[in-house]
Formats: C-alpha cells, sequence, structure tokens
C-alpha cells in the first residue's frame, strides 16, 4: 500500500509570491515533489518548464483557458455556440502540457450562459460537451495525455457551473467511453454538494484521475478547523489503492504547509508532524493533541 503523494497548487499556495516561478521556488524549498497550476499561460512554458526543473519539481496537471472571465467565463467545453474557442484553447493546453511534461489536462466545462435556465438548457449543453470531450479524446491520446472532469459545486463556488456532482460527471463520462478521459475529484466541491464521502470514493475512484483537497467550509488546509476527518479520508484513499497525487487546494489559513510544527524525516523518506507525548506512530494518520493533522508527505 502506497503512501499518498501530494502536490502544490501553485493558483492557491505562496500567494505573498508574484509569479509562476517564484511560486515553484517556493514549493521545491518546501519539500514538494510535484506541483499543479490552473492556467500557466500567462508565462512562456520554456520558463516554467526550466524553472520547475531547477526547482526538481514534476507538473501534474493544469485546466484548459477559462475563456473570456471579463464576460463571466470559466470554462468553455460545454458552453453552445463556444465549441471553436474551446478547441483553440485546447491546442494552448496541449501545447504547455507537452514543453511541462504535464500529464493530465482538466478539460473545464464552464458555466451555465447567463440568464438562462440551467433546466432549460441542460440537454443542449450535455451535447455540446459531449461533442468536444470526444473531439479532446482524441487529440490527448495522440500525444499520450489525458483529460479530466471536475464537478465545482454549485451552491457555494460557482452557482452557474455546468458540472457540478461526482454522478453527473461520471454519467458523461461513460457516454463518451473513451478511457483517456478520467474524474477529477475535489474532495471540497463533492462533500458540499452531496456528502456521502466514503460511498462516493469508493464508487468513483477507480475512474479518479487526480484528486484534491481543501476543508469544509472554509477551504483552509486540512488541519484547519471544519467538518471533515482528513486523517480518515487519507487512510481511506491509501487503502481503497489510490496511487496519484492529491493536489493541495486551499487557501493557507494557518502554516499552510507543513500541517504540523515540528517535523522528523524517518529512514523511509516519509515526513511525520510528532508531539512530545506521542511515540513513532504506526500509522502516518493519527489523532494529534492540537487537532487532527496530516502525518506525512513524499519527498521526491
Amino acid at each position: 500500500m502506497a503512501a499518498l503523494r501530494f502536490s502544490a497548487n501553485l493558483s492557491w499556495l505562496f500567494p505573498e509570491l508574484l509569479g509562476l516561478p517564484a511560486r515553484l521556488r517556493a514549493a521545491g524549498s518546501s519539500g514538494f515533489e510535484a506541483v499543479e497550476v490552473a492556467w500557466p499561460y500567462a508565462e512562456p512554458p520554456e520558463v516554467l518548464a526550466r524553472a520547475a526543473r531547477e526547482a526538481g519539481l514534476r507538473l501534474v496537471l493544469i485546466n484548459t483557458p477559462p475563456g473570456d472571465q471579463e464576460k463571466g467565463e470559466m470554462g468553455l467545453g460545454a458552453v453552445p455556440g463556444r465549441q471553436a474557442a474551446f478547441r483553440q484553447g485546447l491546442e494552448q493546453a496541449v501545447r504547455y502540457a507537452k514543453a511541462l511534461g504535464c500529464p493530465r489536462i482538466h478539460l473545464m466545462a464552464g458555466r451555465v450562459p447567463q440568464g438562462a435556465d440551467r433546466r432549460a438548457v441542460k440537454a443542449e449543453m450535455e451535447m455540446v460537451f459531449l461533442e468536444n470531450l470526444r473531439h479532446a479524446a482524441g487529440v490527448l491520446a495522440q500525444e499520450d495525455l489525458v483529460g479530466l472532469l471536475e464537478p465545482i459545486n454549485t451552491r457555494i463556488t460557482d452557482p452557474q457551473y455546468f458540472l457540478d456532482t461526482p454522478q453527473q460527471a461520471a454519467a458523461i463520462l461513460q457516454k463518451v467511453g473513451r478511457p483517456n478521459l478520467q474524474l477529477q475529484m475535489d474532495i471540497f466541491h463533492w462533500q458540499i454538494m452531496d456528502g456521502n464521502l466514503t460511498g462516493n470514493i469508493r464508487e468513483f475512484l477507480p475512474i479518479v484521475g487526480h484528486v484534491q483537497v481543501a476543508q469544509v467550509p472554509g477551504r483552509g488546509e486540512p488541519s484547519s478547523p471544519g467538518e471533515l476527518n482528513f486523517p480518515y479520508l487519507f487512510q481511506l484513499l491509501e487503502d481503497e489503492g489510490y496511487k496519484g497525487f492529491v493536489g493541495c487546494e486551499y487557501q493557507p489559513q494557518g502554516e499552510g504547509w507543513p500541517w504540523g510544527r515540528e517535523l522528523w524525516r524517518d529512514w523511509t523518506g516519509a515526513v511525520f508532524s510528532l508531539s512530545a507525548e506521542m511515540p513513532r506512530p504506526p500509522s502516518p494518520y493519527r489523532r494529534h493533541s492540537r487537532g487532527l493533522e496530516l502525518a506525512t508527505f513524499i519527498l521526491g
């Protein structure tokens, strides 16, 4: 049973630093072996690739471009009339992924058009999404890349987002039927929309290609106050055989990373957060006197 591996989401972590090269250096100095970023397109891919190499990092996830954010767009995959723009953005994402050695691209579904009723446009948007996903699967397969679908909660984060539950995303993936399209599990969004995390993780993990985490409802680090028991959830992911990366996509509220003050490196290369009153833990996930904390991440 392999220990979980964590990636720093540079769109969220190290917010005090401007520019992705500086955040790449910070992530490498903090002990991460991998990073992810929503939209890397403000920097030339060669600059980012060099900065990642110098920091000893690999890129594991980027997103397709959001579209025209000034007009309220947040992805184009399911947006009627924007098929050409989606495919143009996909080409850009593939260029960056190849230059960065990044194996996964989140294919953003986008929002229900302003002023439209979700129920009235659902069938049309799904048809557009299926068409675009079939096209994307073919393009990605040529480059040995994986496309991901991420449900985003519509109760708090983005009320207009088209894809908002794992059930909806899984049904669309089944209709497309392409092996290089998978599900992106953001535990923050899944908890808000549906709860039942144990059941949903066990049901959908076979088609999950990437996981992201944040505490609910504040979207802070897993050790921040909230309703999720991350030591349990991390152990569940391990027990169910998840072998991908876990993205740290949260708003740092305390230490940010690591999730504990005292670090100890054992001979396996793992890092544990320890307290003076506790012996070496038999499991990397346990209760701490200051609350529940993650106890391990794997160094490159």
